[in-house]
């Protein structure tokens, strides 16, 4: 007999969360290998700004490619081979970066290594969303960003203890990567898929197999309930033109904006140009690295405290938090850089920057964008919102240097801080809170609808 209440197996819940999150790892390993190399790569290569912007950004038009594959494997194949997928091009990009003698063939390489964070960016916190029960699904999501942040502090960690082995210490900071990329496929193997897609591929019996899994009958059977109702009347394969049907648009629109803020808010400019901004204020390589690890332990903590506060406060407050503070502290570290402050100061305020932005618009985003688009078009909807957030992480990061070399360092952190301010108005009129609901009742088109 069910028994009355809902109940879940936690353990296991979070076994195969971690397990999902080491893409989020792999993430954060080639997001942050770039800032500890490139001292090494513009001696190397002998960058120009526009070069160095390239070379940083170049990870990012792969994020597109890998987003856009991955959207479709999703809906197709199911979250688990795009998962498999994503690993094996993580191990084989950080080897064929270690062994790169050539930019164009580095380059190359890093676009690849894009690919690999593009499938896991979107595949990661999408199956965590569906294999975890409502009431603890942003903590679960956010685990990813707990992995991102782990894989960023452990990378800079590892620059940091590598920088003085000489010119070719760049070679062992990417090379190293192959490892972790390695044991994630290997954890893959004992991943099951996602219910939400087994449903939808008509395996019924493996869908409800692993529901009874993750919680008691009253859960697996109610659960699997919904999901069969959400894909009534689905008679269509999941496609581009769904994605933008008035019914869904409005979750699209705001999945979209959502992911061009929390990159155009400008917080990607800190983790990856810490060497610059700093540099221009006259520290030294050393200090350079050190103000990188120190940027990773508190990316870290503030990750913690999401995961415990997202399910508590709610997606919405700590989003409006996020934005306000954000647009307060890059107004402050502009002047500081514009007058040359003591590097002490600087180190301050950005880590306070790093702090705001690790607790609410880095794990949240990813959160809503995993949760907020129904279960018929999840895959592609969530693809078209992650393409728009790598598009943006390109033109950030690309523009940087460019724009740093022509008006100064400090010069860029007051767009950011308008933007951060324009951000704040939108989540406060577009954004509804989402906590504690099911997947299944954010289907309704009246969700979103204003």
């Amino acid at each position: 007999m069910d028994n009355l209440k809902a109940s879940y197996n936690n353990q296991y819940i979070l076994g195969i969360s971690f397990i999902s999150a080491l893409g989020g790892y792999l993430f954060g390993f080639d997001f942050a290998v770039i800032t500890g190399a490139l001292p090494f790569l513009r001696d190397v290569f002998g960058l120009s700004a526009w070069w160095e912007g390239f070379l940083t950004g170049s990870l990012a038009l792969g994020c597109i490619v890998g987003t856009l594959v991955a959207g479709n494997i999703a809906d197709r194949l199911g979250r688990r081979p795009g998962l498999m997928f994503s690993a094996v091009i993580f191990a084989f990009s950080s080897i064929g970066m270690a062994l790169s003698n050539q930019l164009d063939i580095f380059v190359a390489f890093r676009f690849m290594a894009g690919i690999g964070v593009g499938m896991a960016s979107i595949l990661s916190p999408m199956y965590i969303a569906e294999i975890s029960p409502a009431s603890v699904r942003g903590r679960n999501v956010a685990i990813n960003q707990l992995t991102i942040v782990i894989g960023i502090l452990v990378t800079n960690i590892v620059n940091y203890s590598l920088a003085d082995n000489g010119p070719e210490a760049w070679r062992w900071m990417f090379g190293l990567g192959a490892i972790p990329a390695v044991l994630f496929l290997v954890g893959l193997i004992w991943l099951p898929e996602s219910p939400r897609y087994l449903v939808k591929a008509g395996k019924l019996e493996k869908a409800q197999s692993v529901l009874n899994k993750i919680g008691n009958a009253t859960f697996a059977n109610s659960t699997m309930a919904d999901i069969k109702k959400s894909f009534e009347g689905d008679t269509q394969k999941a496609s581009y033109a769904a994605v933008f049907a008035k019914a869904v648009r409005p979750a699209v629109v705001i999945g979209i904006t959502l992911a061009v803020f929390q990159q155009l808010c400008g917080i990607n400019v800190v983790f990856n140009y810490t060497s610059t901004i700093f540099a221009a204020l006259g520290a030294s390589l050393n200090e350079q690295l050190f103000e990188t690890v120190a940027i990773g332990v508190v990316n870290l903590i503030f990750a913690l405290v999401a995961m415990w506060q997202v399910d508590k406060l709610g997606r919405k407050p700590l989003m409006l938090f996020g934005s306000g503070a954000l647009a307060i502290l890059y107004i402050i570290l502009a002047m500081l850089l514009k007058n040359q402050a003591s590097t002490i100061y600087v180190s301050i305020v950005v880590l306070a920057a790093i702090s705001v932005y690790s607790m609410s618009l880095a794990p949240v985003t990813w959160v809503l964008i995993s949760e907020i688009f129904p279960n018929k078009i999840r895959g592609l909807a969530s693809s078209v919102a992650v393409v728009s957030l790598w598009a943006a992480y390109f033109v950030l990061v690309f523009t940087f240097p460019i724009l740093a070399e022509k008006i100064g360092t400090y010069g860029p952190f007051w767009m950011y801080a308008a933007i951060c301010v324009a951000g704040f108005i939108f989540i406060k009129i577009k954004v509804k809170e989402t906590k504690g609901k099911t997947l299944e009742e954010m289907d309704s088109p009246n969700t979103f609808a204003h």
